[in-house]
């Protein structure tokens, strides 16, 4: 068919992919002509053509720190909650989708799936304005706490606790929205197979390990290497919003610092040559869990 005859055929279809392109062309492309002020001394009164060159200078800032910026805390705060993240909740969407695809009765199934995926519809600001409220120092679980003639906890201000509240939260606010394409892929799953499996006397456990794991084994790759793109992203919003004086020393992640280099302090070549560094960490773990995945027999995304 040709390009014309399609475009007029399909043109609604290519309207309402307008939103999406200018998104992606405002947010993503057109920022991106500015990554050169990593390697400059910007500001913007002089513009990029006007900012002097400074090359890597920029990037060695980053290893070397400063008096208020250690790499290695801020690095390593970035990758615990990272590696957190990836250990506790990026296996919770598998499982929640597994044991909804095991419920038979409909109505039921319909509503655990909309309880599930109500909080994603919540703003991190709602969201942790709950946790206050639950935990905070006159919080609802403090006051149950005082009736019971016990003593009141701080989570929120012990840095011990600021790790798994950040988990905790992720899993409350995400894990239901990320079963959706786990039970899509379990939706085109052909019932014989069941069927011919029970015949063959397998009960539920094998028919979950033989027919239904390997069934998203492919799907779960994929997001997982997708998930490594956005590895170093420990979410912005949540952390702002949960990190304190108290637990200042564990929240001080890249996203948190980039916000307060470029943002408060106007510190847009360093915070830029940061971002671009987290990026590149990024960009080779995604390299590298696709190689591994076409290694064992897998797809992978390419």
């Amino acid at each position: 068919m040709p390009l014309s005859r399609a475009l007029v055929r399909y043109r609604w279809l290519y309207i309402m992919l307008i939103p999406m392109l200018a998104y992606y062309l405002i947010f993503k492309v057109y920022p991106a002509a500015y990554l050169v002020i990593a390697f400059q001394d910007y500001w913007p009164t002089t513009g990029i053509t006007g900012s002097k060159w400074v090359g890597l200078a920029n990037f060695a800032k980053i290893f070397k720190g400063t008096a208020t910026f250690s790499f290695w805390q801020l690095f390593s705060n970035t990758l615990i909650l990272a590696v957190y993240n990836l250990i506790f909740y990026f296996p919770v969407p598998i499982i929640l989708a597994l044991l909804l695809n095991e419920v038979k009765r409909l109505g039921y199934k319909k509503a655990v799936q909309s309880m599930v995926y109500l909080p994603h519809f919540l703003s991190w600001s709602v969201l942790v304005g709950l946790v206050y409220v639950f935990l905070g120092s006159t919080g609802l679980v403090n006051k149950f706490l005082t009736q019971a003639g016990r003593p009141n906890i701080a989570p929120l201000m012990d840095p011990q606790w600021f790790r798994p509240l950040i988990v905790i939260e992720a899993i409350w606010k995400e894990a239901g929205w990320g079963t959706i394409i786990y039970l899509a892929a379990l939706s085109g799953v052909d019932e014989q197979l069941y069927e011919a499996a029970v015949v063959d006397g397998a009960n539920r456990w094998k028919q979950l390990w033989h027919i239904t794991f390997p069934a998203i084994r492919g799907t779960i790759i994929t997001l997982f290497i997708l998930r490594m793109g956005s590895f170093m992203d420990t979410g912005f919003e949540q952390i702002y919003l949960m990190s304190n004086s108290k637990n200042r020393t564990l929240s001080q992640v890249f996203d948190t610092y980039i916000y307060e280099e470029g943002i408060r302090k106007a510190h847009y070549s360093f915070s830029t040559a940061l971002g671009i560094f987290k990026s590149i960490i990024s960009l080779i773990l995604v390299i590298s869990t696709n190689k591994i995945a076409n290694l064992v027999g897998e797809e992978g995304v390419y």
